[in-house]
């Protein structure tokens, strides 16, 4: 009985369109905001925030980008982890050969940089679709991994071809402690994640729907699919450009060219097809499930009592996470997203049965 809106009257046009129309779901937002901004930096280890909490919220950014590409405007990449790479090659070179730059600028250029790239390996997009779109965009990846391995300019003709970053500077604060990083980029998350949810329900996320739904019948109705398809590879491009910058100067601090792997851009598909594709609540949903559930895995059997190798632990932790993909597949192919959906129409009926 506390999940209604009896007596909840939209007088407005403007109260009609906000993002949460419901007002328990306005006060769960402030609550887990409020918890995330006290709560999180004051009980979290530096350990849960180090290795599950800041990787899952870089993850959520690059999700909410893919999911703009496939989810909104349902064209195939698998491709994201390279233009995360783009963003973070792109942020190394820039805080190292134009040190006084903003941090904060130097995620922005990052995140341009990737989109320009995006939208010069999306315009295959306006001729095919499909299986053969993804296999243009895995050759995207092939491509910028071979350039990251083999362009000097991008390592600083690092020998090993591994470059290590430096202390993140920005308006006089120092972002050297995993509290300090948590915050930076929980703040960066809502920002993104706002514009992101803004863009979708303007104009331009209507033209990436109705591409998505049919393209011939969108373009009839006048939406361009040149402007739609090319504005989504370059939004979804800007966001992983920005993940990746964060992936590797936040979350890795080092790293070589297979940080950013075609392993990556799968399990970041996977990520938004278990969350839920065209659902910003299903890239965070998909990002936990994937930075969490491996972690609950390997810690299983001993919470059980099952002494088990290393190696098999790797395995058994494998099989059950592929296992679990698939009967969540098979269950719920809309995905988390849709479970969260449902539980919350029950919710507002309960404990009524309609």
């Amino acid at each position: 009985m506390l999940y209604r809106e009896n007596g909840q009257f939209k007088t407005s046009y403007a109260a009609d369109q906000q993002l949460l129309p419901i007002a328990q779901d306005r006060w769960f937002m402030m609550a887990l905001v409020a918890c995330s901004l006290i709560a999180v930096p004051l009980l979290a280890s530096d350990y849960a925030l180090r290795a599950l909490i800041i990787p899952f919220l870089i993850l959520t950014i690059a999700a909410i980008g893919l999911n703009i590409l496939v989810g909104y405007c349902g064209q195939i990449s698998v491709g994201s982890a390279a233009f995360m790479g783009v963003g973070a090659y792109l942020a190394y070179n820039l805080t190292l050969r134009v040190p006084q730059l903003n941090f904060l600028v130097v995620l922005v250029l990052s995140g341009l940089g990737a989109a320009l790239v995006g939208i010069a390996f999306g315009i295959p997009s306006l001729r095919i679709k499909g299986l053969y779109l993804a296999v243009a965009t895995l050759a995207a990846q092939f491509f910028l991994d071979w350039a990251f391995a083999r362009v000097r300019w991008l390592t600083a003709d690092s020998p090993s071809g591994s470059v290590s970053t430096r202390s993140i500077q920005m308006l006089g604060w120092t972002v050297e402690r995993p509290v300090d990083k948590y915050l930076l980029v929980l703040g960066l998350l809502c920002i993104l994640t706002l514009a992101a949810k803004n863009l979708t329900r303007s104009h331009i996320g209507r033209a990436w729907m109705a591409t998505r739904d049919m393209d011939v019948a969108a373009d009839v109705i006048g939406v361009r699919p040149l402007s739609a398809k090319l504005s989504a590879f370059a939004v979804s491009s800007f966001y992983a450009g920005v993940a990746g910058a964060l992936w590797g100067f936040v979350h890795l601090g080092s790293w070589e060219p297979a940080a950013f792997s075609v392993t990556m851009s799968f399990n970041l598909l996977f990520m938004i097809i278990i969350g839920g594709l065209g659902s910003m609540v299903g890239s965070f949903f998909g990002a936990a499930f994937f930075v969490l559930l491996p972690v609950l895995l390997n810690r299983a059997p001993a919470s059980l009592g099952i002494e088990l190798s290393t190696a098999m632990k790797s395995h058994v932790e494998a099989m059950i996470f592929g296992g679990l993909i698939v009967l969540f597949l098979a269950i719920e192919p809309r995905g988390l997203a849709r479970l969260w959906a449902i539980g919350k129409e029950k919710l507002r009926i309960w404990p009524f049965p309609h």
